[in-house]
């Protein structure tokens, strides 16, 4: 049964993982939802803005001028959130690898395996968190900003909405929450 747990665990921190570096890495948290006659399709993300011509699929891209230039709030914080997150799931599914009974290293230690397991679910839960609340900030700030230019009656041409890498993050970070939650609590 721990066998199992722990492998259901693993594969579910892993694909989790995955999700949490692809939603830093890519360009979609921020995408345009206008309904008229859109001839490209509008990114922004946490590294760069892309347009994308719907007409002949060529997609160009601006960076951001650079890392330690002013940018937006709402960029620096889920940058630094995600990017931690990262680290501690990276840092945990590596503790959780070395912890699994299928694993030879420290065979005759079950003991300290399990302690590891342990440990790797108790940071998979804080990396979790710091990726939730990066992922709901970016999120919240955008709808936030949706809803003060509506009620100001403010139309600028373009209507941003939630893109598939805010979504990702969500999805990532809740992944790593129940594969902690599984490591933590249903281990023992």
């Amino acid at each position: 049964m721990s066998a199992a747990l722990q492998m259901t665990a693993f594969g579910l921190a892993l694909l989790s993982t995955l999700f949490l570096l692809l939603a830093t890495c890519t360009d979609c948290w921020m995408v345009n939802a206008d309904d008229s006659l859109e001839v490209s399709h509008k990114c922004r993300g946490l590294w760069r803005e892309c347009v994308t011509n719907m007409q002949d699929g060529v997609r160009t891209c601006d960076q951001y001028d650079s890392i330690l230039a002013d940018h937006p709030v709402k960029i620096v914080v889920t940058r630094t959130l995600l990017i931690t997150a990262d680290l501690l799931a990276g840092l945990a599914l590596a503790t959780l690898l070395l912890g699994l009974d299928c694993i030879k290293f420290l065979k005759e230690e079950p003991q300290v395996k399990l302690k590891m397991c342990y440990g790797a679910g108790v940071i998979l839960s804080i990396g979790s968190i710091l990726g939730l609340v990066g992922s709901v900030w970016y999120a919240v700030d955008v709808y936030m900003e949706r809803a003060m230019l509506v009620s100001h009656n403010i139309f600028l041409g373009v209507h941003y909405d939630f893109g598939w890498s805010c979504w990702l993050g969500m999805a990532g970070s809740m992944g790593c929450f129940m594969a902690s939650v599984l490591l933590t609590c249903c281990l023992y």
